[in-house]
């Protein structure tokens, strides 16, 4: 007989496969004997009460044999020679879209500006220590995308897009831990991602698609509103009927590609604000009421949001047991982002702050059409750079004098490689988003005691939230509305907003581009 059932239970006891047992055990009215096996199927903590209880859901096996259920990819054909199927960006959104068109008998044609996610590594070392940015390859550009060496986070709200479980599935299937169809918020790592996407690759190409990399793409080959092809920046011209664009959200050049070339593009309002750190202990402590973590309790996380003068002020990518990392796309400016390793072991606990802004924020800059928001960004990123000291110091203030406005006369050593520079932050930010980030840290202090410490370092600046435009498509075809065969895909075309979700929607472009028509 096989039971499932939901238990609570103390996080020490979920952690001892003994006292599990047990547990469930007693529940069902078996012996300890009986009880074969327990398969844990979902778990979150609650952290909401005093004392802290894991969630559990599980299946009990009574009396029969357990046998792990086994992981398997789904059908990929050969398809060398196949009707090609261009798809531009190798992150989320691309990957699982090539993948889909295996599925469907088409040969995937997947050009990336970057290197390999093996040779990206050189290029994010260059940042962190040279502070020499490849506008081609670094923490955004490059195989895998953004999430690759930005945390791997998979917890998504977009369940009703698509297959969130299909998703995680593939991704065990290519090396994930099984750990993430368990988690209420699954997370991989970044050094536990880039194996994963090497082995989607080989798939890709041992089933007769194509990888190029270092292929930078500078214009769409269209010939009376419909797509033919690609051209990339070696003057090469690709040929194809189907292209599925996965740029991502930092993919400047494309957004002005697109626009030179007359296709329809919208800005698209986004967040903006700041990186804050503190230690992890201290998070630890606010989070879980507790002196200590102990060895049971993963590093906290927290998500936390107010209302400022009819404002949303929130957290964003929050990064337990993390580093703060230089996410700039091209020389001249500061971006900064945050990542955890698959064990979040790291003694700094780092999120984003943002406010979320309003198409009247980008008026100044309407002379840039559907780029204003993008312009918004630019002006903000160098005044960064520039006020650092023109290089990958990221201007930094303590948290208290943030909100008082003060200059600090010194700073700690955070987790930012680059390093960082006291500046007041308000120099750096326009003055509506510095005065509600101030409010909003002072309503955040209310509700995690202990939150406002002058020993948190607040970094600026946090700009690469969402994309700065929407690229129009029609909800039923999800092809452009004046391209026919292009498809606008994942977080660069303001339809994601992370790799989950990213992935969901290359699968969904994928489905379509390969329907005949």
């Amino acid at each position: 007989m096989k039971k499932e059932l939901h238990i609570v239970v103390a996080p020490e006891v979920g952690a001892d496969t003994t006292a599990l047992r047990a547990k469930v055990a007693r529940q069902l009215g078996v012996t300890v004997q009986e009880l074969t096996h327990v398969e844990i199927l979902r778990r979150s903590i609650d952290a909401r009460r005093r004392p802290i209880r894991l969630q559990l859901m599980v299946c009990a096996y009574v009396g029969c044999r357990y046998e792990e259920t086994s992981i398997s990819l789904p059908d990929y054909h050969e398809v060398g020679g196949a009707e090609p199927v261009i798809i531009v960006g190798s992150g989320p959104a691309g990957l699982f879209a090539a993948l889909r068109c295996l599925e469907r008998g088409y040969m995937p044609i997947v050009l990336e500006r970057g290197k390999d996610v093996r040779e990206r590594i050189k290029d994010l070392k260059a940042i962190n220590t040279k502070h020499v940015v490849n506008e081609d390859s670094n923490y955004c550009f490059g195989e895998g995308g953004a999430g690759t060496y930005s945390d791997g986070k998979l917890y998504t709200r977009s369940r009703k897009r698509g297959d969130v479980g299909a998703v995680l599935q593939t991704l065990v299937g290519f090396g994930a831990t099984r750990q993430i169809l368990v988690d209420a918020h699954p997370h991989i790592g970044t050094n536990k991602l880039p194996p994963i996407i090497k082995a989607m690759r080989e798939r890709i190409l041992a089933k007769g698609g194509e990888c190029h990399f270092n292929t930078r793409v500078t214009e769409l080959l269209i010939d009376d509103g419909v797509i033919r092809g690609v051209k990339t920046a070696s003057g090469e011209r690709l040929k194809a009927s189907r292209v599925i664009l996965a740029t991502g959200h930092s993919a400047r050049d494309v957004f002005e590609m697109l626009y030179r070339q007359g296709i329809p593009i919208e800005p698209k309002p986004i967040a903006v604000g700041v990186r804050v750190e503190h230690a992890q202990c201290l998070i630890d402590q606010i989070q879980y009421k507790l002196s200590e973590r102990g060895p049971h309790l993963p590093p906290s996380s927290y998500s936390i949001a107010k209302q400022i003068q009819g404002r949303g002020v929130y957290a964003f990518c929050m990064c337990p047991g993390g580093v703060i990392a230089p996410c700039a796309t091209a020389p001249g400016e500061i971006v900064t982002n945050g990542w955890s390793s698959a064990s979040r072991s790291r003694s700094t606990a780092n999120s984003g702050i943002v406010v979320e802004l309003r198409p009247e924020d980008f008026a100044t800059f309407s002379d840039r059409g559907p780029l204003a928001v993008m312009a918004f960004q630019q002006v903000i990123e160098r005044m960064a750079w520039k006020l650092g000291g023109e290089t990958q110091a990221a201007p930094a203030q303590r948290l208290c004098d943030f909100i008082h406005g003060v200059l600090s006369t010194d700073l700690p050593r955070t987790s930012y490689s680059p390093g960082i520079t006291s500046v007041e932050l308000e120099k750096v930010l326009p003055a509506a988003i510095h005065g509600i980030l101030q409010a909003g840290f002072r309503e955040f202090g209310k509700t995690m005691r202990g939150y406002l410490t002058n020993d948190a370092v607040v970094h600026a600046p946090e700009t690469r939230t969402s994309s700065p435009v929407r690229v129009p498509r029609d909800p039923d075809t999800l092809q452009h509305i004046a391209v026919r065969g292009f498809y606008p895909c994942g977080e660069g075309a303001g339809y994601a907003g992370g790799i989950v979700s990213a992935a969901i929607d290359g699968i969904r472009c994928a489905d379509k581009a390969t329907t005949s028509e």
